[in-house]
């Protein structure tokens, strides 16, 4: 029996990592997405290039993109949804999150 992805990938966030991966010009092995303390409601996402698989990494393959989840973020990512949304002031990847209870006005920010 197959468990569930930790991290699903919308196909328009696939589609803006494999153009970032694209222009990036060396080889990736993906994106690594991770949250750190910060912004206005506690905790911010992140997202970085991935060169390498580190250790307690988790994988997710969805959309024919490659997701390493950081170790300590996988427990607020569980059953997250990963969008890219491009409107006329901003662009940019978005996160709708279960394990979120409040986000900020910006949506860059998040607590639990």
């Amino acid at each position: 029996m197959s468990r569930k992805a930790v991290i699903t990938v919308t196909a328009g966030a696939a589609l803006q990592v494999q153009n970032l991966l694209n222009k990036r010009g060396k080889p990736s092995l993906g994106i690594r997405i991770g949250v750190r303390s910060g912004g206005c409601s506690g905790m911010k996402y992140f997202v970085e290039y991935a060169d390498a698989k580190q250790p307690f990494d988790e994988v997710v393959n969805d959309q024919g993109v490659t997701i390493l989840i950081d170790p300590k973020a996988l427990i607020y990512l569980l059953g997250a949804e990963m969008d890219y949304v491009e409107e006329d002031f901003k662009s940019g990847f978005t996160f709708t999150n279960p394990n979120a209870k409040a986000k900020c006005g910006c949506g860059s920010s998040f607590n639990v």
